[in-house]
């Protein structure tokens, strides 16, 4: 009687450890997948001098005005209960400015600001620092619109052409030939956002910052997501956000100015 105790006794439990191992591997699992899961924050730098002026700027590159760190400080405290993984900037100096402020908030222990070039804005070659309607009137006009500083009709444009039409209009009318046509901005778009996904995952997953330009994150959307972006507004400040699941892209929010609005109150 007592020996069959003793061998249900250790039936039991062994019977207990393998469930409880199956139970870990399981849990361990999950856990696993939902450190893969990445969400990249895409932020439009502050507002600058050229913002302001209604002058083009591509590479070329102005300071943030004082609107535009005033922006950059509430976007950061809006950001501030976000944890980051990585942050990533492109190598302009306005949007270097808008990370580094955003990083100036919360806990951003071990976390570095990494610079990009092929994070940019587009090259809008010898249109830099020129009246934006020198750029923008004669593709307005083709297209049946009035070019405004007010964007007005921008939206109505977007809906005749897509980014990459847009973009190799520019780069034709340009007479230096130095602007970026789309297939060159995509290029290196493309060779920034690979680097910045390996990097994610190598991490885990988690959310990464990544701050960029007002031409330059439909860009990025459609390299991830095809046909996801529909000519949405996006202003200085806003945040774009992306969910990448098992190597699945899905726009969540495009040109966000909830966390901008929240780090007024």
């Amino acid at each position: 009687m007592k020996k069959s105790w003793v061998v249900f006794v250790g039936l039991v439990f062994l019977l207990s450890g393998c469930s409880t191992g199956k139970t870990t591997e399981k849990t361990k699992a999950s856990e696993t997948k939902a450190k893969q899961e990445t969400t990249l924050y895409f932020v439009r730098h502050g507002k600058t001098m050229f913002n302001k002026t209604g002058q083009v700027q591509g590479w070329s590159d102005t300071p943030l005005t004082d609107e535009g760190v005033q922006g950059a400080k509430e976007l950061a405290i809006g950001l501030k209960e976000t944890p980051f993984v990585l942050a990533y900037s492109s190598d302009l100096g306005r949007a270097m400015s808008t990370a580094n402020h955003i990083l100036d908030e919360g806990d951003r222990k071990g976390v570095t600001l990494e610079t990009l070039s092929g994070l940019r804005e587009w090259n809008y070659g010898g249109y830099e620092g020129r009246d934006n309607a020198d750029m923008w009137t004669p593709i307005f006009e083709k297209n049946g619109l009035k070019f405004d500083e007010e964007w007005t009709q921008y939206g109505e444009l977007t809906r005749k052409l897509s980014d990459e039409e847009i973009a190799d209009e520019i780069a034709a009318n340009d007479k230096t030939g130095t602007a970026e046509n789309y297939k060159q901005i995509v290029k290196r778009s493309k060779e920034a956002m690979d680097q910045i996904l390996v990097e994610a995952k190598v991490k885990g997953g988690g959310n990464v910052l990544i701050v960029a330009h007002g031409s330059e994150i439909p860009t990025i959307l459609e390299i991830l997501v095809p046909g996801g972006y529909q000519g949405e507004d996006i202003k200085n400040c806003s945040v774009t956000t992306v969910k990448v699941k098992d190597d699945t892209f899905t726009i969540d929010k495009i040109g966000d100015l909830s966390y901008l609005e929240k780090g007024k109150e």
